[in-house]
């Protein structure tokens, strides 16, 4: 661990230098473990995290005892942002898929400089807009797309997080992922071999093709990607369902995109 004004982070890296003073004192970096759990459902929240890379998995739980994910983080946000609105229990388990770094701050912290500054509201704010998206647009998917399609989606979120065609994933973890029978990704991951989607799927590791894993996918990363960057950078985009793949104006999810 080691004190960090965390500038990897899209949304720290926004923050004035005054706002960030207002985190710094309780503001360190640490490893992000792969599997670690950020934050449990029914828990109160201690730490605000700020991914600096990596990509960490929202999770609902359900009575029954199986969980579904539900949304992606990486270095464009923060999970454990939600604590503002109160004291209470986390509502998801947050579990790092793919290890990397984050900045981190006590909750307690983190609300007082929430109170005090605009400026990190305004942060928080394009965060929520942002997940909101991810949320709905991932429960229309679930709705009306085929699982192939969901399941290439899934792939690119996570690409798209930690920069790299080779996912530290198995397929165990992918069922979970989408809420279906390990025996229908195994299916699924043979039908994107065939068409040279995944290269590779051994040791814990899937390798992809991106060019054609898009091909595979539905609309939906896409248009998430695209209204994400529109909410982060004010800029007005075209409608949903309209923008090209290949539109320059969807950059790819890097700790190197902080701005």
């Amino acid at each position: 661990m080691s004190n960090s004004g965390g500038t990897c982070n899209r949304l720290l890296a926004t923050l004035s230098p005054a706002d960030l003073d207002l985190l710094r004192p309780e503001l360190e970096t640490v490893a992000l473990e792969q599997d670690a759990v950020l934050a449990r459902a029914g828990d109160e929240i201690d730490y605000v995290f700020f991914p600096h890379s990596g990509a960490i998995l929202l999770m609902i739980d359900m009575a029954d005892g199986q969980a579904v994910a539900t949304g992606v983080v990486g270095c464009e946000g923060v999970v454990g942002s939600l604590s503002v609105l109160g004291a209470s229990p986390s509502g998801i388990t947050a579990v790092v898929r793919a290890a990397g770094t984050a900045s981190r701050v006590p909750a307690a912290r983190f609300h007082a400089a929430f109170g005090r500054s605009p400026g990190i509201r305004q942060a928080i704010q394009k965060h929520v807009r942002s997940m909101l998206i991810q949320f709905q647009l991932g429960s229309a998917c679930n709705a009306l797309h085929p699982v192939e399609a969901r399941m290439a989606r899934w792939l690119l979120q996570l690409r798209d997080r930690v920069d790299s065609d080779v996912l530290p994933l198995t397929q165990q973890a992918l069922s979970q992922i989408l809420g279906v029978r390990r025996t229908t990704v195994t299916l699924l991951m043979g039908n994107l071999r065939k068409r040279g989607a995944i290269r590779s799927d051994q040791r814990g590791q899937i390798e992809i093709d991106r060019a054609r894993l898009l091909a595979a996918a539905c609309e939906c990363h896409r248009v998430m990607r695209l209204e994400a960057e529109e909410i982060f950078s004010g800029s007005k985009v075209r409608t949903r369902g309209m923008a090209p793949a290949n539109d320059p104006r969807i950059p790819e999810i890097e700790a190197d995109d902080a701005v």
